[in-house]
């Protein structure tokens, strides 16, 4: 989440919103926030579908020793949905900062202010400033590609399950919305059939997006949907069944906290419940556990 983000009243995924602090890692000394080990650390949440990108992204770029983590709860404990803990490090970046103290947070020890609470530049930073010891995940060449797929996660994936299921909508919006999500969905399928990444034989920012997208629309929008939306969604075999091949890698299961998810979920969301709700898609448990992958979805 961003620093301004607001909750959404159905699901407990915040929109996208411009956070109001808002920097970068630059390349040298004069860029005033540059690489150095040990000098940042990140603040996450995994429950979070933004932080849990970022914890992916930190793993495969195997950044342990370089850029040190700090796990916050599942569930803020700020009444305005923010975490205490954090509260302190806005203070000193933006004194009566007027939103959430919420995750995630690249703060800088020198200085003890926080560099940004941008989700999508954090990872862009990880990759190209402390990058060096895991795949490239924004390789020159796919830059475009990434921020396109990315788009389609956020807008055809992400908005429409939450228009698909939100409570008190016409129908026929409904209806519109779960009719974009499918066309994603197939549009996808389509692109992850016979390759193991979705841009193609190399893992990227691409796939990390893709999987946090579908973890989420099976373990947080599903339910708001009915049952025979559920179905049809997971009736996309090999997308699902590449969510699963991901989920078995230690960078992607090892940051998959279903109970975390589920506890956030159920404590912000206003919505309804729907059918939807039972029809689980991924065996989530056993598609992490080494050696193991969970059966097909029906």
């Amino acid at each position: 989440m961003s620093a301004t983000s607001v909750p959404s009243a159905r699901s407990g995924v915040s929109p996208t919103a411009e956070p109001s602090l808002r920097g970068r890692i630059g390349g040298d000394a004069r860029s005033g926030h540059y690489a150095v080990p040990h000098r940042y650390r990140l603040y996450l949440s995994p429950s979070c579908p933004h932080c849990l990108g970022i914890a992916i992204t930190h793993s495969l770029l195997d950044l342990g020793d370089t850029l040190p983590v700090t796990l916050l709860p599942a569930v803020p404990d700020g009444p305005d949905g923010g975490y205490a803990a954090l509260r302190p490090l806005y203070e000193a970046s933006s004194h009566q900062h007027p939103g959430p103290a919420a995750a995630p947070v690249l703060s800088d020890g020198w200085t003890g202010r926080i560099v940004t609470t941008h989700a999508a530049d954090i990872l862009r930073d990880l990759a190209g400033r402390f990058g060096g010891h895991g795949p490239a995940l924004y390789p020159p060449q796919d830059r475009e590609r990434i921020e396109a797929l990315g788009r389609l996660c956020e807008r055809d994936l992400n908005e429409a399950a939450q228009q698909a299921g939100r409570y008190g909508v016409d129908g026929a919006a409904r209806a519109a919305a779960l009719d974009t999500l499918l066309g994603a969905l197939a549009a996808l399928e389509r692109r992850v059939a016979g390759r193991d990444h979705v841009l193609g034989g190399e893992l990227t920012a691409a796939d990390v997006q893709l999987w946090v997208t579908l973890v989420q629309l099976d373990t947080v929008h599903r339910w708001h949907l009915d049952a025979e939306a559920v179905h049809r969604i997971a009736g996309h075999r090999q997308l699902w069944a590449y969510a699963r091949r991901l989920a078995a890698l230690p960078a992607f299961g090892a940051h998959l906290d279903l109970d975390g998810i589920a506890r956030r979920h159920h404590a912000r969301c206003r919505g309804k419940e729907a059918a939807g709700a039972a029809v689980q898609i991924v065996d989530w448990t056993s598609a992490h556990t080494p050696g193991r992958i969970a059966s097909s979805p029906c």
